[in-house]
């Protein structure tokens, strides 16, 4: 664990402030666009799956968009991964920012709830053990829920990380001994040897980044989201969540406006940015990467929108002379929300038959995407 502060001297201005000002101009272009979109609600809903599958990418995972909209509506076609579930739970937790208050990921409320510091859901259990409540609500039941798929995560990922050990063990290398015991004033839950660092104190390493937030209040936003995305990176503050930080940035730009009709897909600039440059020696040089992944992020954002829009606008003509009745307006709309729908979707969604979703499928010409001749899904072109 480093002792020193993250440093905030000697910040390059002059090469930095041309790439702040560059990624601010189409970031607040994008959200204008974004805030009297006719496609607002698919377009964000299209950038939490991009996002979360690209959060893998960056990790060296390759998770298909097809399997994680199928994974999210039940619907897996074979067993999911680790990979999987992990960018389930990057897209359950873009959805849980984006659906409070913009101010809720980065008060103390959100950092508890986003890290796993559990105080949230101990509160809800303490609740029913007492017999306040018998019902459960739809709200308690979407946080059981998620808090069932965030354990399935950590699951996978002690195990990946026992096997690890295992083969250092195993080849003669040195490996760290473990500790006996962890204080639970420290960790909010004991923590096994195998899987994490006990010297790793993410209490602090997370109170460090903060002091950064701190600090940074009188930058200018991108810059300081920048800042923000190198910090989180140096201080390496959570030992399996680095996804977390760019989804908290994304929260941060949100708060300030800058991207206040959406949540900015920092994973899916990043992903356009060459690792090199992500992972360059020079902090200035990582920092001038940042800025471009947010740039580029935008610049992706508004391709996607206008995409949608024409798209929107193509299928929407073959409504004309439809019943009331007709189900095609519905079809547009789930669409339009994912980034491919499957025949079972449709009918899960529309209430139809496999054989009156293929009609729907035909009627709006999408286009298939899988090249398979089952279990095929389409999207718009």
């Amino acid at each position: 664990m480093k002792t020193m502060a993250y440093a905030l001297d000697s910040l390059p201005l002059n090469t930095l402030i041309g790439p702040v000002s560059r990624a601010t101009e189409v970031l607040v272009r994008l959200d204008e666009r974004v805030a009297r979109s006719p496609v607002r609600d698919g377009f964000v809903e299209r950038q939490h799956f991009a996002d979360a599958a690209s959060a893998l990418w960056l990790e060296g995972e390759l998770v298909h968009l097809e399997d994680l909209v199928l994974h999210d509506a039940h619907m897996d076609i074979r067993t999911p991964t680790h990979e999987l579930t992990r960018a389930h739970a990057v897209l359950r937790t873009r959805r849980r920012i984006f659906a409070q208050k913009p101010d809720w990921a980065l008060s103390r409320d959100g950092f508890l709830a986003l890290t796993g510091r559990g105080e949230a859901m101990t509160a809800l259990g303490q609740k029913n053990r007492e017999g306040e409540g018998t019902e459960t609500t739809a709200v308690e039941a979407d946080v059981q829920g998620d808090a069932e798929d965030d354990r399935l995560a950590e699951e996978f990922a002690e195990i990946d990380a026992v096997l690890a050990r295992s083969s250092k063990i195993l080849s003669g290398a040195d490996v760290p001994a473990r500790k006996e015991e962890t204080s639970r004033h420290d960790r909010p839950d004991p923590q096994n040897g195998l899987i994490y660092d006990l010297d790793w104190n993410e209490e602090e390493r997370l109170a460090e980044w903060q002091d950064v937030i701190s600090r940074t209040r009188n930058l200018p936003v991108v810059l300081r989201a920048a800042i923000l995305l190198e910090a989180w990176s140096d201080i390496e503050v959570l030992q399996h969540a680095a996804w977390l930080g760019p989804l908290l940035v994304a929260a941060l730009l949100r708060q300030e406006g800058l991207a206040a009709n959406h949540l900015a897909s920092l994973h899916l600039g990043a992903k356009n940015i060459p690792r090199e440059r992500r992972r360059a020696r020079n902090r200035s040089d990582r920092l001038l990467a940042l800025l471009d992944a947010i740039h580029e992020a935008a610049l992706a954002g508004l391709k996607e929108h206008d995409r949608l829009v024409l798209a929107k606008s193509l299928m929407e003509r073959k409504l004309r002379d439809r019943r009331a009745s007709s189900k095609l307006a519905d079809v547009i709309e789930l669409v339009l929300s994912r980034p491919l729908v499957s025949a079972a979707m449709i009918q899960d969604r529309l209430k139809v038959t496999k054989q009156g979703a293929l009609n729907l499928v035909g009627e709006l010409g999408l286009r298939e995407m899988t090249g398979r001749g089952r279990f095929r899904a389409w999207g718009i072109v």
